[in-house]
């Protein structure tokens, strides 16, 4: 049976090859707005595209954004956007979601979280606040929603070859880091995006609750 797959920030980086990738299987019928239609940084414009789009049986929520600020940069306005687009609103948008799914007594929701959810580094304060709470978000509503059939699961992925690395890390920094990687490489958006594929297939059928590392072994 066709299913309605939401996927945000699916313009550039994991959630294009996302899109892409999904684009070739006949079960998905893609939902891809624009931020002129859904704009994450207003609960207003979440409530607004609900109110017309609201029977959806796989959620990804993908968009986000990373401020790398030293602690005594950080301003209210900052914490608040980060917050607002990376962990409010993939809240929102489940739960909009979940009534439906209920009805349905099926639904699959992947949170995109990041290695920086589950450890950290310097100058990532917010960008870990946000990716830490996505992670405990994805645990808690496993443990609510595993009666109804919905499961939802967090990626973690490590360095990935997107735009946001490229703008936020030197060509001298991204070749250090290469070291540090037992592949020795970064991971490219679509191998991030077959693990999606599997996590909302019918493949899948009782993993749930789970923060789900691709980071070439960085982490090991």
């Amino acid at each position: 049976m066709n299913k309605t797959v939401l996927i945000t920030g699916a313009t550039r980086g994991i959630g294009k090859a996302i899109k892409q990738n999904l684009e070739k299987e006949l079960d998905y019928t893609l939902l891809i707005p624009t931020r002129t239609e859904l704009d994450l940084a207003s609960m207003a414009s979440i409530d607004a595209y609900f109110s017309e789009y609201n029977k959806i049986d796989i959620v990804i929520n993908n968009a986000g954004i990373n401020l790398i600020q030293s602690i005594d940069r950080i301003d209210i306005e900052s914490l608040q956007i980060m917050q607002q687009i990376n962990l409010y609103a993939p809240l929102k948008i489940i739960q909009h979601c979940v009534p439906y799914m209920k009805t349905k007594n099926y639904g699959r929701i992947v949170n995109l979280s990041s290695i920086w959810g589950l450890r950290s580094k310097e100058e990532r304060t917010l960008y870990s606040m946000s990716k830490f709470g996505i992670n405990g978000i994805t645990k808690s509503l496993a443990r609510e929603l595993g009666q109804y059939n919905i499961l939802i699961n967090a990626i973690c992925p490590g360095y990935v070859n997107t735009e946001m690395t490229q703008q936020n890390i030197s060509v001298e920094e991204q070749e250090k880091i290469r070291t540090t990687i037992p592949l020795a490489r970064f991971a490219e958006p679509n191998e991030i995006a077959n693990l999606v594929k599997f996590l909302i297939s019918a493949e899948n059928s009782y993993m749930t609750g789970q923060t789900i590392v691709i980071d070439g072994g960085f982490l090991a």
